[in-house]
């Protein structure tokens, strides 16, 4: 069993893209750094970001849909550190006015690309650091092959390469390292500075006493490395590579006909022994890769373990699902054998049966409390902070699947009765609702849960034009930035004061007599 080892805490959620930085997206760098500042000043102790694998721009540079699972995105590294390491040049990183709200990904890619490409022309590949880093990590030679073949076949997913590169002949793999060996030595130059410019960022966040909350995505996407290098384990048409069945949920709160996400499926109930023994191997060193990364892991999607969503791929929608059992605690023992017990929360979220509750106990993993999923008129909802039976749980205002606090308080989703009784439970029922998001925010850090954790958003009391994504949407998501004006010091004085009433603030060492 697992449960959290800090005392009450308190934290903010922000992607490190939404970060203020001057070339168009956040970055692990110096922006990085000043959100640390932040935090700290604010009083805070966690950082929860999505997942920082590399995206793609077919699936709307969804975090969630990453071409891997172990891979950094190159659109996270810092230029301002290439210049300080010698590697490029001020001249090369003057930017042309990216927008501070929200980030255009073709425009930053093909600027960062250029930039990286630059930095690669400097830097010596027979560095022993870079040497030992490949040797090191047992994904990174698949991950920069497929890269490289990516390039070569326009973009094109691995299902529609020619069918030896598909199936990984070797001798068609052999030919392509042969000739292609300097775009393989970049595409692995990219991940060392990913890598180099993370630890850096994460020594700066220990320095501030703050914990990295990341994200791991219980599914990964089809046209990625870790189903293209482990085809075995996934439920693919061995003609076609297509997936027999593909994931999802049911209808729910975010859409009447569920989520057709279309990521294949785990061959978690096949009966082959040794493709079992791979798929629990992968998921070991999945988790092991992002302990490496994080101080505490939110597993996406959690129930999925317990028993999951699938969707015959001819369909859709995700209507004509059904669940399948999945790996349940089997797993988590396999994982915890080789790395020990891991600092996880379980996002539990969406239609949870007592099957899933009891797995998530018997893990120990905390759940997650979202207030937006509280106020319906029923006194006995499990949201409801006074309902809240222990402490080993995250509560939040929302997520960044959710609407913003002041969006959600203003739409259609709540009526004026029961924007009335959530006054009433912040005991506001007489004020306007100028400051609805300080109210959550209020109850959340007075609840038992030993974290709080607030979208920035929230924070900053920003509506719908701000919110991250909108579940069951294919366009215009993940792009929202914070503008460096809005991180201001009464923002922070404030939170820092309100988490000291809740006892949420980390204690102050006591200073030695002069």
């Amino acid at each position: 069993m697992t449960t959290l080892q800090n005392k009450r805490a308190s934290g903010i959620l922000a992607h490190i893209s939404s970060l203020p930085s001057p070339y168009g997206i956040g970055d692990i760098g110096y922006s990085a750094y000043a959100f640390i500042n932040f935090l700290h000043d604010a009083g805070q102790t966690l950082w929860q970001f999505l997942p920082t694998g590399p995206t793609n721009p077919v699936f709307d540079n969804s975090p969630y849909m990453s071409t891997s699972a172990f891979a950094g995105s190159s659109l996270l590294i810092s230029l301002e550190l290439l210049v300080e390491d010698g590697l490029l040049q001020e001249t090369d990183i003057s930017n042309s006015g990216f927008s501070e709200y929200h980030t255009e990904f073709s425009k930053v890619a093909t600027f960062k690309n250029n930039c990286l490409e630059s930095a690669f022309k400097q830097f010596d590949t027979t560095d022993a650091a870079f040497l030992t880093f490949k040797k090191k990590n047992h994904w990174l030679q698949n991950y920069c092959l497929f890269m490289t073949i990516k390039e070569l076949e326009q973009d094109k997913g691995w299902f529609d390469w020619p069918e030896d590169l598909a199936c990984r002949d070797q001798t068609a793999l052999n030919k392509i390292v042969r000739h292609n060996s300097d775009r393989i030595h970049y595409f692995a130059f990219e991940q060392y500075i990913f890598s180099r410019q993370w630890q850096q960022l994460r020594k700066k966040a220990k320095d501030k006493n703050i914990q990295f909350i990341g994200d791991i995505p219980i599914y990964v996407g089809w046209d990625s490395v870790d189903v293209w290098a482990n085809q075995s384990i996934f439920a693919l048409n061995s003609k076609t590579h297509a997936p027999t069945n593909v994931a999802g949920v049911p209808p729910d709160y975010f859409s009447k006909t569920g989520q057709r996400w279309g990521n294949p499926l785990y061959r978690w109930n096949c009966r082959d022994k040794q493709t079992k023994k791979q798929l629990y191997s992968w998921w070991t060193k999945r988790f092991e890769a992002i302990f490496q990364l994080v101080d505490i892991a939110r597993v996406d999607h959690f129930r999925g373990f317990e028993a999951y969503w699938s969707i015959p791929a001819k369909h859709t929608t995700a209507i004509k699902g059904k669940w399948v059992k999945g790996p349940g605690i089997n797993l988590f023992k396999e994982i915890y054998k080789t790395l020990g017990p891991l600092q996880i929360i379980a996002e539990d979220l969406g239609e949870i049966t007592p099957e899933v509750i009891a797995l998530r106990d018997a893990l120990g993993f905390p759940g997650m409390k979202i207030l937006q999923f509280a106020f319906d008129g029923n006194t006995n909802n499990t949201f409801l902070p006074f309902n809240f039976t222990t402490p080993n749980s995250v509560i939040y205002t929302g997520t960044h699947d959710n609407d913003t606090t002041v969006g959600w308080f203003m739409s259609d989703q709540l009526n004026e009765k029961k924007r009335k009784e959530l006054k009433q439970y912040c005991n506001h029922e007489q004020r306007d609702d100028s400051g609805i998001h300080k109210d959550l925010i209020y109850l959340a850090l007075s609840s038992i849960s030993q974290y709080a954790i607030f979208p920035l958003q929230d924070i900053l009391g920003f509506g719908n034009d701000c919110k991250m994504n909108s579940p069951g949407t294919s366009k215009g998501n993940w792009a929202w930035r914070c503008a460096p004006r809005f991180l201001t010091e009464d923002i922070s004085n404030w939170m820092r004061q309100q988490c000291q009433l809740f006892g949420r603030c980390p204690k102050q060492p006591r200073e030695k007599n002069a």
